[in-house]
């Protein structure tokens, strides 16, 4: 069932983020050492309170049988975007389509928030993950190369209208 994150599971969200986003991590050789920035190592408490009290982010969850199992905040910004943030699946609640509710959920909220653009990043080089959000109607707009990460990053866009 997918719910707005209350303030007291904000611990628990920061648990489903940075064990979602290490398998990515392991699979492409991020540490904490190359990568500080990288969602697994730099989400934290007091990262996801910024998000919720000064952004004012939307922050949701999916919880399956009493285990929060999935995660995905939402920036909605003036100009008719809005910004899809660590969208996270537990690995042992992959594959059962947790992820494909989670997008369609976020997409949803942001057409009631008027969007009609929304906007993500991924790790250019997971391929996998780049193709699923094609199948979900994302468009790649672009990539960029910072020297703090040891990967590309890739920008994608849902066109909600």
């Amino acid at each position: 069932m997918i719910r707005e994150v209350c303030r007291d599971e904000i611990p628990e969200c920061v648990r489903v983020i940075r064990h979602s986003h290490q398998t990515v991590a392991d699979e492409y050789g991020l540490t904490p050492e190359n990568a500080p920035r990288y969602v697994a190592f730099a989400t934290d408490e007091k990262r996801l309170l910024w998000h919720m009290d000064h952004e004012k982010r939307m922050m949701f969850l999916d919880e399956q049988d009493g285990i929060i199992c999935g995660y995905y905040s939402l920036l909605v910004k003036q100009n008719g975007e809005c910004e899809l943030g660590n969208l996270s699946v537990l690995p042992e609640y992959r594959h059962h389509g947790i992820g494909t509710e989670l997008l369609r959920h976020a997409m949803d909220i942001a057409r009631k928030e008027n969007c009609s653009i929304m906007c993500l990043s991924i790790v250019e080089e997971n391929t996998i993950l780049r193709k699923w959000y094609e199948q979900n109607g994302a468009i790649h707009t672009g990539t960029e190369k910072f020297d703090f990460f040891p990967f590309t990053c890739g920008y994608m866009k849902i066109l909600l209208d």
